[in-house]
Formats: structure tokens, C-alpha cells, sequence
């Protein structure tokens, strides 16, 4: 059988349409919107990096210039129509997608049991049932707020203390929820008190779950393999990704990556008749956690770039970890750059810029970063923009 090619041009514009990248970020960012663009990208990754702003701030503010990150807590705090738990890693996720979050709760349930008493402070599971009934009373607590003459240790994740760890089995496992943050601390209430009854005792089966889950990838990724199904949410196997495309009615496809080289994926039926937005040729700074570099690999693939999200300069005396920002116009990463809001001194302070190979840097192209930096620093909450004369801007 002949398996259909994409051509480079147009699977590239089908992955920025699936991203929510192809059109201008108009919209108001909150409410009805916000909620809506949460759910067309499945969930916005959540990460504590303020180097400008939190990483699921700069992810919506991308596509909402807009945006503010009040905007978020009102629909995760106050609404609850977001709730926040994990895909590959910790994630706000529209609430009406809950139910199919018990099949990661029922799996979780044993395996972290076995991880945590190898990993962490022995004892936890003794304090379960203790911390449900102290919450069920007393309402949400943060795990500075339990284990009260348990020993604590600044050391990092693999030193929680029992209750701590006991705090998090409970949310991972769907009997607590996330009801809000204090200066990104997580303060833990009894999920029936967080989230709609109706959405608490809709259970679907594995099946079901496993058929939506897969089905809710394909449709926010275009086209995708197995693997890249099953690592969307990050819930589903990779054996059950690969039967689902074997029983589910999609195709195979071939995908031409930037260098012609083809991938075979899967995609939906009537993928070759597609025709995607032109993406807009305005220029965006990203968070290096966008959903769309999220899969390095695969935006490699497509768009022919070798990023990297950190750097290490010794001579700066810059830690390991310190972000810069990838820029994107059209469908082309363009470069990176290196800032960070200094909000004692009220500044945005840029102090790397790399153009990636071939990018000519015109006085149109500068322009553009340049009203995006204004809008970036606005963003951020400083008023003036310091940029390193030797950057050439």
C-alpha cells in the first residue's frame, strides 16, 4: 500500500495550528477564552523558573498578549474549571477532563507506594488516614502546615518529610486537590470540597479512558507515532497507544521532516486534504517549556533547530538551569535570548541574543523584538528595558 507523504511546509503548519501558534494572540485571556485555549492545548505545563514570569504565564501569554496571571487563578481557584495534577509533569488541566484522571489515580496508587518507601522518609502511609481526617476539619493545609515534629530537611524532594509525602500520595492519587498557591506553595483540600460531585462520580472505564486519552492527543498533536500519543499525557502505555492506532480508524502517514527525511505516524483521516492556516509572521518570545518544544525531538524534526533550554557559563558565574527564551516568527524558530526581569530595579534586563543560522537580522526583524520586549517587560511588571550594547539592538 502507498502511504501518503506531508510535505515539510504543510506538517509544519498543521503542528503550529495544533499549538495554537498560527494566528495573531488576540483575545482576552480570561475567562470563557482562557478556558477554552487551555482546552484546545489539553493542559499548560506548571514550573516555578520566574526568570521572567512562571512558565505557564509566559505559555498563555503567547498566545493571548492579553493575559494575566490573575486571569489563571480565577478559573483554577475560584471557578475550578482548571484543576492542577500531573502529565508529564505538573500541569493545569480543564476540570471536565477528571474522570479520565482515575485511571492515573488507580495506577499511581500502587506505584508510588513502592517508589516512596524506597525513595523517601519511611512512614508515610501511617499518616493517610490521619491528614484526611485533619483536613476534612480543619480545611486545606500546605505541608508546612502538617507534620508537626517530623524531621524536615532542606535537601530537596527525596528528604519530604512522612507527612509531606503523604500529602502528595493523596493528591497524586486523587483524594486531595490542589485547591490554591501561596507564593507557588500547594495548599491540599479534600477533592470533594475542590471539584463538581458530578465530575468526582463519573468513572469511566479503562477502555474509555484510554480511548479518549488517545483519541484528545492525536487531535491537539495532527499527527504523531505511538510513543508520541502515549507521552502526550503522559498516562496511557506505549502498548496500548500502539493498539489503540492499530483498532482506532486512523491512518498511516508519512511525514517529511525539514532535511526530506520521512517519519510514519498516525493521523486522522482526511489529514492530506487539510489546509492550515498560514501561520502569522509576527514575532513571539516563547517560555522553553512551551507545549510546542515540549517533544524536542519531534520540533527538531519538523523545523530543523537544535535547541537547548539552559546554558552554562561558568565565567558568569551563571548556575546550571539558567533559561533562555526561544523567538519564533512564522513558522521559524529565528533565535534565543537571554533576559530576566530585575524587579528591584525595575528592568528587563536582555544580556544574550543568538540569531540561529541563515536569519537575517533587518531592521524590520529588530523592530519586531523590539515591541515585543516592550510588551514582554510590561508583562513582567518592570517599566524600563536594559539591553548589553554589545547585542548590537
Amino acid at each position: 500500500m502507498c502511504v501518503p507523504v506531508l510535505d515539510n511546509k504543510t506538517a509544519r503548519a498543521i503542528f503550529l495550528d495544533r499549538h495554537l501558534l498560527s494566528s495573531a494572540p488576540t483575545g482576552s485571556g480570561k475567562g470563557d477564552d482562557l478556558l477554552d485555549l487551555i482546552t484546545r492545548l489539553g493542559f499548560v505545563q506548571v514550573d516555578s523558573i520566574n526568570t521572567v514570569e512562571r512558565a505557564h504565564h509566559m505559555i498563555l501569554r503567547a498566545r493571548r498578549t492579553k493575559y494575566r496571571p490573575n486571569n489563571l487563578s480565577q478559573l483554577l481557584e475560584t471557578e475550578h474549571s482548571l484543576f492542577e495534577h500531573w502529565t508529564h509533569d505538573a500541569s493545569v488541566i480543564p476540570s471536565q477532563f477528571f474522570p479520565h484522571w482515575k485511571l492515573r489515580f488507580a495506577r499511581d496508587a500502587e506505584k508510588l507506594k513502592r517508589q516512596w518507601r524506597s525513595w523517601r522518609r519511611a512512614g508515610f502511609e501511617e499518616k493517610v488516614d490521619a491528614l484526611l481526617d485533619q483536613i476534612a476539619v480543619e480545611g486545606p493545609k500546605s505541608s508546612a502546615c502538617v507534620g508537626k515534629g517530623e524531621k524536615r530537611s532542606s535537601g530537596g524532594w527525596w528528604n519530604w518529610h512522612p507527612s509531606k509525602t503523604a500529602l502528595e500520595y493523596l493528591w497524586r492519587t486523587g483524594d486531595l486537590s490542589v485547591t490554591h498557591r501561596v507564593s507557588f506553595k500547594k495548599f491540599y483540600d479534600l477533592t470533594e470540597r475542590v471539584l463538581d460531585a458530578e465530575l468526582i462520580a463519573e468513572t469511566p472505564s479503562e477502555e474509555d479512558s484510554i480511548d479518549w486519552l488517545c483519541n484528545a492527543a492525536l487531535d491537539r498533536l495532527g499527527f504523531a507515532s505511538p510513543n508520541e500519543i502515549a507521552a502526550f499525557w503522559d498516562h496511557v502505555t506505549l502498548q496500548e497507544a500502539k493498539d489503540w492506532c492499530v483498532n482506532a480508524g486512523v491512518i498511516e502517514v508519512d511525514i517529511e521532516g525539514h532535511d526530506g527525511s520521512l517519519k510514519r505516524v498516525f493521523a486522522r483521516d482526511g489529514i492530506m486534504e487539510e489546509t492550515p492556516p498560514k501561520p502569522t509572521n509576527r514575532l513571539r518570545i516563547l517560555s522553553p517549556f512551551d507545549p510546542a518544544l515540549r517533544d524536542r525531538k519531534r520540533a527538531e524534526r519538523l523545523f530543523g533547530f537544535h535547541y537547548r533550554i539552559e546554558i552554562f557559563v561558568p565565567e558568569a558565574k551563571r548556575q546550571y538551569g539558567y533559561y533562555v527564551f526561544p523567538i519564533m516568527e512564522g513558522d521559524r524558530l529565528t533565535g534565543r535570548i537571554d533576559m530576566k526581569a530585575l524587579r528591584a530595579e525595575d528592568v528587563l534586563n536582555v544580556t544574550g541574543l543568538w540569531w540561529e543560522k541563515g536569519v537575517q537580522v533587518t531592521p524590520a526583524r529588530l523592530d519586531r523584538l523590539h515591541r515585543e520586549l516592550d510588551l514582554m517587560a510590561d508583562f513582567s511588571g518592570v517599566s524600563n528595558i536594559r539591553i548589553d550594547p554589545t547585542l548590537g539592538l
